[in-house]
């Protein structure tokens, strides 16, 4: 069972990238996953979330009207379509996938009580 984040990159403020979380080991149905970002110094930050079953989301404030989460059953895929980047989007991003919204929406709101992410991938947006 393994998690693998990518699509970070380094983008100018205004700019977009799309990340991609991608299971393999297992399918993400009736899964919820979510996505979150640990910058340099600050404790790891819940962004997003997905129901997969019914589809279900969540975003934190910060980045409502910017970033959106979504799901392609077929590639096994969660993406996080983020636009109008700031430079405090800056951060490593990880997602996570568990069996309830409860128990994702659970680490969305205590991520540090949380082990099981993945290497994450670097998003570094520039002013």
């Amino acid at each position: 069972v393994q998690l693998v984040e990518s699509g970070g990159g380094l983008v100018q403020a205004g700019g977009s990238l799309k990340l991609s979380c991608s299971a393999s080991g297992f399918t993400f149905d009736d899964y919820a996953v979510g996505w979150f970002r640990q910058a340099p110094g600050k404790e790891r930050e819940g962004v997003s979330a997905i129901s997969t079953s019914d589809g279900t989301t969540y975003y934190t404030d910060s980045v409502k009207g910017r970033f959106t989460i979504s799901v392609d059953d077929a590639k096994n895929t969660v993406y996080l379509q983020m636009d109008s980047l700031k430079p405090e989007d800056t951060a490593v991003y990880h997602c996570t996938a568990l069996p309830a919204w409860a128990q994702v929406m659970a680490v969305i709101m205590s991520p540090s009580d949380y082990d099981y992410f993945g290497q994450g991938t670097q998003v570094t947006v520039s002013s």
